[in-house]
Order: C-alpha cells, then structure tokens, then sequence
C-alpha cells in the first residue's frame, strides 16, 4: 500500500464524529467500551465498530482485565496532532471559537515545550 493510501486510511478513520468523540472520551485515560457507552450515548455495538476501526488503524492500545477490555490512546501526539488542527479551524473560522479543545492542557504544555 503506498504511503498516501495509508494516509488516506488514517483521515478516512479520524473523518467521522464518533470516532473522534471516542477518541477525546479516552484523552485522560483508559475506558472499557461499557464507560464509553455511558459517556458517548452510542449504543454498544456502535461503539465496538468504532473501537474496532481506531485499533486498526493503530490509534489505540487495549489492556484484558479479566472480561473486561480498557482502551487507551496508543500515543498522545495522535490527540496532540487533532488538537491542532482544531486550533488551525478556529482560527481560520471555519469552527466556532468556542469549540472545545481536543486535549488537555497538559497534554498541550507537553507538546509546546
């Protein structure tokens, strides 16, 4: 696969509201796809699909705890890397102001270091 279908791949799998919603749900820390439920409103198996989609395309890592599987975001640059371009839309106007940033403060300290 060439290197600009993989990349297609990546902004094909952050292109979808849902997925980026699962993806800041988890920017603090770990959750199991039942918390995400909680936190989401989607429904289970919406939620699996998009758990399944993201770990395929390698934005997350999984840990077993017994029955229980807990999502983590595999690296933090990812949400870094998406925080920055709601940033650059902001900015632009094409998002409203107000639009929440995609990452913690820390996180975003982290980075501009």
């Amino acid at each position: 696969m060439s290197d600009f279908k993989k990349l297609q791949e990546i902004f094909h799998t952050l292109s979808d509201a849902n997925r980026l919603n699962i993806l800041q749900s988890i920017c603090d820390g770990e959750c199991s796809v039942s918390d995400l439920v909680k936190v989401t409103g989607l429904s289970q198996p919406l939620v699996s699909h998009h758990l399944r989609l993201l770990k395929e395309n390698e934005f997350l890592s999984t840990r077993r705890q017994g029955p229980f599987i807990f999502y983590s975001v595999r690296d933090e640059k990812i949400l870094y890397a998406i925080n920055l371009f709601v940033e650059i839309f902001k900015d632009s106007k094409l998002l409203p102001a107000q639009t929440k940033c995609f990452c913690p403060t820390w996180m975003i300290k982290k980075f501009t270091k």
